[in-house]
């Protein structure tokens, strides 16, 4: 199916991909500014059909393509949302899609969080070619209801997503919709002691959580014991930053639940817990050095979708230890026979199980998609096709010492060539968030055009343990201090190994990383040359005073510990000592314009060289991000480090 490089390089009207091939410059930034050519690629319940999402041109929206799954190569039907955008999609039935679609309603963001789009569900039915949309606003589907092909589940957040409890526990209700008509009944309606609702593969409810607001507890509930009554089984303190999350329960003994959680320990473990008995069982799974991130579920989730075949966790990779060996030995095979494999996985398969898609996706594959049918394994498409593997870069997994003795994890993605390269470090947003680098298409644009990215996992990130996370708070914020360290301590152990050259050294960061970027350059020990800051926060008192208000428990102690006690930009702009690049959406929801704006005024103020630029109509978000968007920001970027970065560039 050549929906590959011929359909790439008929969006972009650029040279041959013969002669990219053989070149030894970067790609066209036009390249890396696509958006995914395909993407979302799955089999239909009775394998007789796979459809995917398809961005037939470099600035269209998304669009859906069914094909039928024994001829890849005949005419597809199409499915356009215009003027909504298709931001994904999933089978209800062996001819029913649904369909996540938002529409940008406004041009000016309405306050923090409040962004200028608003989300529908919908349902299009490929037998009869109708499409239906489904009234309303922010819903989210709950549950496909395998045994059921006309009906599912879906809850939305009444009022909006205006609240003060952490996003995991606001209370949803739920509605069971039928597909044909759009009429739809409501199961029961959340509310704050108990709103969180999970359902079997029948639609059974059989979780539930919720918040008691007097005790400053969170609470969770079941339905397996007694279906008729929930019972409360676990309650945690707001001001624990322990992790209990219920993953799944086993189908063969529905009262012995799956749980991550640290249990008192340092890493969070995968665990039974025993609702009968109201307590822990067995310790299933833990490492010493990272955290348990998740569980694999079985591949086929219309006959096995309650079934837990394995644990997750990442490192180098992403890995699960399977405790299934048919889905083990057949993730192995896949591993095998795909090239450049790395990260794979079944993303979808039909009820028989005998039709799948597969995805993998690595540091020399941006993502490609495969189906097997038939016992014919076919490859469908790459998110990015002009990408060639062999010009793609090495991503090393590394570790180091900060200054005051602290392992750093990080992530190295290499350029080809021979070493010393300029470098760039790049710390991600958030700040407590967990990062895996597998494919970074940032830092492989980067490693494209000569530059060595280091993505360190600085203290205050998430997976590495309980105090690695805190110990960026607990004792004062560390933002622009010891986290500050940590990056500056990665680079200077780059040079030190023969990896980057001292005096062509930059950062990059996007959010937090953006805030990082700013912090840098003001920094009396320089050691870069210039900083690229994205979406950065720079005045930490506006940024935590939007929220504020809503903060309570361990996340309060987490927020303020971090913005009230950490260095803050828009403070130190007479001290920025370095070239500095500003880029910021105009529609930024989550660090809103205004904090460019000011610490523009500030700059101005202090005679500080920097330049801006705007991306008109951007977002917080990278899906948010279009092609125009993207070659601007790469276009700048590039542009900036060759010619503004320091004296002669970097």
């Amino acid at each position: 199916m050549e929906i590959l490089k011929r359909l790439a390089v008929s969006l972009l009207f650029l040279c041959s991909l013969e002669s990219v091939s053989a070149a030894v410059e970067p790609y066209p930034l036009d390249y890396w500014a696509l958006r995914d050519v395909i993407s979302n690629v799955e089999v239909s319940p009775d394998g007789k059909h796979v459809a995917l999402l398809k961005i037939p041109t470099k600035d269209g929206d998304p669009i859906i393509e069914v094909y039928p799954s024994d001829d890849l190569d005949a005419e597809p039907y199409r499915v356009n949302s215009h003027p909504m955008e298709i931001q994904g999609f999933f089978w209800l039935s062996n001819d029913v899609i649904g369909m996540n679609l938002r529409q940008k309603v406004r041009d000016r963001i309405e306050g923090f969080n409040e962004g200028v789009y608003e989300y529908l569900l919908a349902s299009v039915d490929i037998k009869r070619k109708k499409m239906k949309k489904y009234d309303q606003l922010g819903a989210e589907l709950e549950h496909v209801l395998p045994n059921n092909d006309r009906r599912i589940i879906f809850s939305y957040i009444p009022g909006g997503d205006k609240s003060r409890l952490n996003k995991a526990f606001r209370p949803r209700t739920y509605y069971e919709m039928d597909l044909k008509s759009g009429a739809k009944k409501l199961i029961l309606r959340g509310k704050l002691d108990m709103g969180q609702v999970e359902f079997d593969i029948d639609g059974n409810p059989w979780l539930a959580r919720g918040f008691d607001v007097g005790k400053g507890e969170y609470v969770w509930y079941q339905r397996v014991t007694n279906s008729g009554k929930w019972q409360e089984f676990y309650r945690l303190s707001e001001d624990s930053f322990e992790t209990f999350e219920v993953e799944g329960f086993d189908d063969r003994q529905p009262h012995i639940f799956y749980v991550r959680a640290n249990q008192g320990d340092d890493k969070i473990g995968l665990w039974e817990y025993d609702v009968r008995k109201g307590d822990f069982g067995e310790l299933i799974y833990r490492r010493s050095d990272v955290d348990v991130a998740a569980v694999r579920f079985h591949s086929n989730e219309w006959k096995n979708r309650d079934s837990v075949v394995g644990v997750v966790y990442a490192k180098d990779n992403i890995k699960v230890e399977y405790f299934d060996e048919l889905e083990m030995a057949t993730t192995r095979q896949l591993q095998g026979i795909i090239p450049e494999s790395h990260y794979l996985r079944i993303n979808s398969r039909s009820r028989d199980g005998a039709s799948l898609t597969i995805y993998n996706v690595g540091p020399r594959d941006p993502g490609t998609y495969y189906l097997l049918h038939a016992g014919k394994l076919t490859k469908v498409g790459s998110r990015q096709p002009l990408l060639e593997p062999e010009n793609l870069a090495e991503v090393r997994y590394i570790e180091y010492q900060a200054r005051d003795g602290r392992t750093i994890p990080a992530y190295l993605t290499i350029p080809n060539g021979k070493p010393p390269f300029p470098a760039i470090v790049m710390p991600h947003g958030g700040p407590f968030v967990s990062e895996v680098v597998v494919y970074d298409e940032w830092a492989q644009m980067l490693a494209n055009n000569g530059y060595i990215v280091l993505q360190p996992q600085y203290r205050g990130s998430k997976g590495f343990g309980l105090e690695h996370y805190t110990s960026a708070f607990v004792n004062g914020g560390q933002g622009g201090y010891k986290m500050q360290d940590d990056k500056d301590d990665g680079m200077l152990y780059l040079v030190d190994q023969g990896w980057a050259e001292k005096d062509r050294l930059a950062m990059f960061g996007w959010s937090y990383g953006g805030y990082a970027a700013l912090v840098a350059a003001a920094r009396d020990d320089q050691i870069y040359q210039c900083v690229i800051a994205g979406a950065a926060v720079s005045d930490n008192q506006m940024q935590v005073n939007y929220y504020r208000d809503r903060l309570r428990g361990a996340s309060k102690i987490e927020q303020l510990g971090m913005w009230d006690d950490s260095v803050s930009p828009i403070e130190q702009a007479a001290n920025v000592n370095v070239p500095v690049l500003l880029i910021h959406g105009s529609v930024d929801q989550r660090v809103p314009p205004e904090h460019a704006e000011r610490y523009r005024k500030a700059l101005d103020k202090n005679g500080q060289v920097y330049k801006y630029v705007e991306l008109d109509g951007a977002d917080h978000f990278s899906n948010t991000l279009f092609y125009e968007h993207q070659k601007t920001l790469y276009e700048s970027m590039i542009s900036y480090l060759a010619s503004d970065c320091g004296e002669g560039g970097l």
